[in-house]
C-alpha cells in the first residue's frame, strides 16, 4: 500500500523549492487549502439551505452576484488576512484591491489576486465551479500598506498560482514553477491528498472548448481554426465554467478558447484573476497560453480587471489557432 502524501506534507516537503524559504509560502498555501475545504462544505449542501441565488448585487464587471461567491470572496479575505503572509489581496468580486491595515499584516510579503468562485452562473444547476488564485510577491515596502503595484505585475512574477475544482471530488491543483500538482480531497479525513503527482498536458489534445454561439461574432481566425477542429472530427466540449474546462483539457490535451467578438473585443476573462494564474499552471504543465498576440504571463497588466482574448492549452493546438489569427486577422476586431 502506497504512504498517502497530505497537501501539507507536500508543502513542507517542498519548501526547500522556494527562493529564500522562511515558511510564509508554505503556510499561505496551507491557508488557501483551509479556506477551499470551508468553501467546498458550502458548495456540497448548496441546494439544502439558503446559499443559492442571487445576492441582490453586482460586482465591478456589472455581473449579478451570487450568494456563494459573495460567501466564498469572504472567507479567502479572512483566511489571508488571519495567516499575517499576506498584505493585500485583490478579488475579482470587489472594486479596488484591499491593503490588510493591521500591524501584522503590513510585515506580510505576498499579495493575493483570485477569483473566489469562478463559473458561479453555474452555481443554481450544479456544475462544477472553482477558485482560482495568484501569489505575488509585494513590491512595496514591508511595514507599510500595500500599494496598486503590488498586484500590478507581469504573469512571469508569480510565485504560485492554482485552482480548486469543486466537481464530482474537489481538488486543488498549484505550481510554485516547480512542475504542476493535484491533490484530491479525502472527506472521511477532511485532508487534500496527491492523487495527481507532475501533471503534464499532452502535446496535443482531440478536445476544443469555445463557446460555438458566439460563431456570428468572432474574428475569422478563430472562425478557420475551430473549422479546422470540426474535420478534424475533434471534440466540442464547452462547460462554461472556466476552471472545469481548463482541467478536464489538462488532464486529457486540448484548447480552451475564450476570443474577443465583436461587442467585446478584449474578451471577458480576467488577466490577473483569471488568465495569469492559469498561464502559469499550462506552462508548468507543458502547455500555452496567449491573447492570440502574446503569450500571456509577459504582459504587463494596466488594471486590476483588464480582460483579454484567451487560448490557453496543448502546446500544438495553441501554436496552430495562433498561426490562423495571424493569418487571417489583419485588424483587431
Amino acid at each position: 500500500m502506497h504512504k498517502v502524501v497530505t497537501l501539507s506534507e507536500f508543502i513542507l516537503d517542498r519548501q526547500s523549492d522556494f527562493p529564500y524559504a522562511t515558511g510564509e509560502l508554505t503556510r499561505l498555501l496551507a491557508d488557501i487549502g483551509i479556506a477551499a475545504k470551508i468553501v467546498n462544505q458550502q458548495v456540497n449542501k448548496a441546494g439544502l439551505g439558503d446559499i443559492l441565488g442571487a445576492h441582490g448585487s453586482e460586482n465591478v464587471q456589472g455581473e449579478q452576484q451570487q450568494k456563494l461567491d459573495v460567501f466564498a470572496d469572504e472567507v479567502f479575505m479572512q483566511a489571508f488576512k488571519a495567516g499575517g503572509q499576506v498584505c493585500g489581496i485583490a478579488s475579482e468580486e470587489q472594486d479596488e484591491f484591499v491593503a490588510f491595515d493591521s500591524d501584522f499584516c503590513r510585515d506580510g510579503k505576498y499579495v493575493v489576486l483570485f477569483d473566489p468562485l469562478d463559473g458561479s452562473s453555474n452555481i443554481d444547476v450544479n456544475v462544477s465551479i472553482g477558485t482560482i488564485f495568484s501569489i505575488f510577491r509585494r513590491k512595496s515596502a514591508p511595514g507599510k500598506p500595500a500599494e496598486v503595484r503590488d498586484f500590478l505585475q507581469k504573469g512571469t512574477e508569480q510565485v504560485a498560482a492554482g485552482y480548486v475544482l469543486y466537481g464530482s471530488s474537489t481538488m486543488l491543483v498549484y505550481t510554485t514553477g516547480k512542475g504542476v500538482n493535484g491533490f484530491t480531497l479525502e472527506p472521511t479525513i477532511g485532508e487534500f491528498c496527491l492523487s495527481h503527482p507532475d501533471m503534464r498536458i499532452p502535446e496535443m489534445g482531440n478536445i476544443y472548448s469555445v463557446n460555438e454561439g458566439n460563431w456570428e461574432v468572432m474574428s475569422e481566425g478563430v472562425r478557420q481554426y475551430v473549422r479546422v477542429c470540426r474535420e478534424r472530427e475533434l471534440r466540442g466540449r464547452y462547460i462554461g465554467s472556466l476552471v472545469a474546462d481548463f482541467h478536464r483539457n489538462l488532464i486529457k490535451g486540448g484548447i480552451y478558447i475564450y476570443p474577443g467578438i465583436t461587442s467585446a473585443p478584449n474578451g471577458k476573462l480576467r488577466l490577473l484573476y483569471e488568465c495569469a494564474p492559469l498561464a502559469m499552471i499550462a506552462e508548468q504543465a507543458g502547455g500555452k497560453a496567449s491573447d492570440g498576440r502574446r503569450r500571456v504571463l509577459d504582459i504587463a497588466p494596466d488594471e486590476l480587471h483588464q480582460r483579454l482574448p484567451y487560448f490557453v492549452g496543448s502546446a500544438a493546438m495553441v501554436d496552430e489557432a495562433m498561426a490562423l489569427v495571424r493569418e487571417h486577422d489583419k485588424v483587431e476586431i
